[in-house]
């Protein structure tokens, strides 16, 4: 068994190990399994360096460590990623909500109003987009679809964690093929990535994301195809839907929800500048 080491010593060989392996972000994703592992936070490290850290909890880092440099994402290996200042478990059936994807939330509330909602979320994964509009807007309601009986799972205990387990509903559907009834929201982050082009995204994504929520199809527009052919039956009059897209397919995607009916009332642009979400009413 390892011997204890001081805190401020464990954080620099954390870091040294990480940036050996060639991980860009080595300081952060240090501090953060360290912290993670040992309960400390960074006053701690500027206040107490010198506090040991026992051995089990260096052999608990050092496993950690292990599992970064070989790619494995940061969140994934401590489990829960924040999303919209809401923690949110992950699990080898969802994606790992990312900061992007909080766009389309910024979006949705901005048409959706603050009455009475039912909200639907295509793919929910870990729930991140429907649970964050349902803290966000009290007198809501929403369904979280997915095929992934994990994902289903693991949406369910966030809601639960964020506490809006009441106002939340997880059920397994083929898109829409087990819904019923109409929405005033329907939201999705659906997979997108042009079957092709997946061996090429970096190894911390397709290496540890599944697959399913990545691979949208031969273009990577399978999904809006059916989100759009599928809606009109379950979107409320005057209703909404927002959807993510890749930031090459606004255009197209665009054009699909045309074709069967709807307008694009807006586009948005994520942090980086690239087009990421649209929202879309019927027409008339």
């Amino acid at each position: 068994m390892a011997e204890p080491v001081e805190l401020g010593e464990t954080m620099r060989r954390a870091r040294k190990r990480l940036e050996e392996a060639g991980i860009d972000s080595a300081e952060i994703d240090a501090r953060l399994i360290v912290e993670h592992v040992t309960g400390t936070t960074r006053l701690d490290l500027i206040a107490r360096p010198d506090q040991l850290v026992a051995a089990t909890h260096a052999e608990a880092i050092e496993a950690a460590l292990a599992r970064r440099a070989a790619r494995e994402p940061v969140h994934r290996i401590l489990g829960a990623r924040e999303f919209y200042g809401l923690p949110m478990g992950i699990s080898t059936g969802t994606l790992e909500p990312r900061p992007d994807t909080e766009i389309l939330v910024d979006a949705v509330l901005a048409v959706a109003g603050d009455g009475p909602l039912r909200i639907l979320d295509l793919g929910t994964g870990t729930g991140a987009i429907l649970i964050a509009l349902l803290a966000e807007r009290p007198q809501a309601n929403g369904i979280g679809i997915d095929i992934s009986d994990d994902a289903l799972e693991t949406a369910t205990a966030n809601a639960d964690l964020n506490g809006v387990a009441h106002r939340f509903k997880a059920l397994k559907s083929d898109w829409f093929a087990d819904v019923a009834g109409e929405f005033d929201v329907i939201v999705s982050n659906p997979p997108y990535i042009a079957t092709r082009d997946i061996g090429a995204l970096d190894i911390d994504v397709r290496g540890f994301d599944p697959q399913r929520a990545l691979d949208g199809g031969a273009d990577g527009l399978d999904c809006y195809r059916i989100i759009a052919t599928g809606a009109g039956a379950h979107l409320a009059g005057k209703g909404w839907i927002g959807v993510e897209i890749g930031h090459d397919q606004k255009n197209a995607v665009t054009a699909i929800f045309e074709d069967a009916g709807f307008d694009c009332h807006e586009a948005r642009k994520d942090l980086g500048g690239n087009d990421r979400v649209l929202i879309f009413r019927e027409r008339g």
